[in-house]
């Protein structure tokens, strides 16, 4: 087996390889590929992260790309954007080399041995089915639809105190998950064979639908480090190609998704316990009065009642001098639709202060934050802090009230006019 690594943004040359496997790398989403003059493999990665496995007749190879911040950290971003109070620090216990799939694979088998270690969390479900004594209660309709005149088998409805509970079932659909992606290492595939044998009378979620809800209580406290990577195992993007005899499979994180996610979730923390009003994502838009025009959904924006109040808009690259023309082209509309004079740009990048820009003939600032990613986990809510300080100084001062609450569901048009 060939295994091929590579940092996210990196431009690597390999051995050449088949045409088929060079179109089912390109598939997986994970790298673009070209031929160098010489006839070599040019593989760039870009913001995917992950791994995949392609075989192609006799030639297999293992793709994985690397995220530069970190498996942990990106695994704390996942985390947090689901569950900003569950997940307050890193997973430990993650070597260096490991890359994401591993990583998640040690680190859920870890945390799910030890939430199944003192026995499979049980509870009540409710069951339908003909059965030949009766049990619980009796459904007389299904019995009269589906057996009119005889007495058995009996149609009847009642609680069962099971193991298979939606904590157990979305165990098991994650170690199903792994066990079909590359790179989990033997022993964590041996412990994950061992889980599953232990959560054998457990039904398994079905592909594609919402991952059940489970509120934490003094029953399943000891599932909830387990839960939360089981979660984060179910929400990556699977990657399923077939062409021919040539086969891909595998599992990938789209980083500027992750980014806006978790700044959203750290935003709306933040500026809602301080501030009040509402913090929402993907706000729909249009640029005319019509709706004939629509717009981008802008990342974040702020709202007091049917009054924005301030906009943000998720970059994950860095700016370089100065941001990109069309992120500025971008914010000027969202602008001049939700009736602002400042709007924020925050990309995901080292460097200096805020820095604003005053557009000529609108009147219209934008400021350009950074959040380094790299930086330990304390110093990243710092960086939060201020933005949302900058966020929060114009709004407040222009005399729109920012500080009373607002519920969730205050009425607002789209487009961001007030009713």
């Amino acid at each position: 087996m060939r295994l091929i690594s590579l940092r996210e943004h990196q431009t690597r040359e390999c051995e050449p390889t088949t045409p088929a496997v060079a179109q089912a790398m390109a598939a997986t989403k994970l790298v673009d590929t070209s031929l160098t003059l010489d006839g070599r493999l040019l593989l760039r990665s870009g913001s995917m992260v992950g791994a995949a496995r392609i075989i192609a007749g006799d030639e297999h190879v293992e793709l994985h790309v690397r995220p530069k911040v970190g498996i942990a950290r990106l695994l704390w971003l996942l985390g947090y954007a689901r569950d900003p109070r569950g997940w307050r620090a890193e997973p430990v216990g993650l070597a260096p080399e490991h890359d994401l799939v591993s990583a998640m694979a040690v680190a859920f088998a870890t945390a799910a041995s030890q939430a199944l270690a003192p026995g499979l969390l049980q509870g009540y479900r409710t069951v339908e089915e003909a059965l030949p004594l009766v049990r619980g209660r009796l459904r007389e309709a299904d019995q009269l639809r589906a057996r009119p005149g005889l007495a058995l088998p009996v149609e009847v409805r009642y609680d069962d105190y099971n193991p298979d509970v939606p904590e157990n079932q979305i165990l098991l659909s994650a170690v199903r998950r792994l066990h079909r992606l590359p790179g989990v290492p033997p022993a964590t595939r041996n412990a994950l064979h061992r889980i599953a044998a232990a959560l054998a009378d457990v039904t398994p979620l079905t592909a594609g639908a919402p991952i059940p809800k489970t509120m934490p209580n003094r029953f399943n406290n000891r599932y909830q480090p387990a839960l939360r990577l089981a979660r984060l195992i179910l929400a990556g993007a699977s990657i399923e190609h077939s062409h021919g005899s040539t086969l891909a499979a595998g599992f990938v994180f789209d980083l500027n998704t992750v980014f806006e996610d978790w700044l959203t979730t750290a935003l709306r923390l933040a500026v809602e316990t301080r501030y009040g009003g509402t913090v929402t994502g993907q706000h729909q838009m249009h640029l005319d009065h019509d709706h004939r025009l629509p717009l981008v959904r802008p990342d974040i924006t702020w709202w007091d009642g049917p009054h924005c109040l301030a906009i943000v808009d998720a970059k994950y690259k860095s700016p370089g001098n100065t941001p990109p023309r069309d992120d500025i082209y971008q914010m000027l509309a969202y602008c001049t639709t939700l009736n602002l004079t400042r709007g924020h740009l925050v990309y995901a990048s080292a460097g200096a202060e805020p820095v604003t820009y005053q557009l000529r003939g609108s009147g219209l600032h934008i400021v350009v934050h950074r959040v380094d990613l790299s930086t330990p986990v304390t110093h990243l809510h710092q960086q939060i802090e201020k933005i949302v300080e900058a966020i929060a100084s114009v709004e407040v001062a222009t005399g729109v009230s920012a500080t009373a609450k607002v519920g969730p569901d205050a009425a607002v048009k789209d487009g961001g006019y007030p009713s």
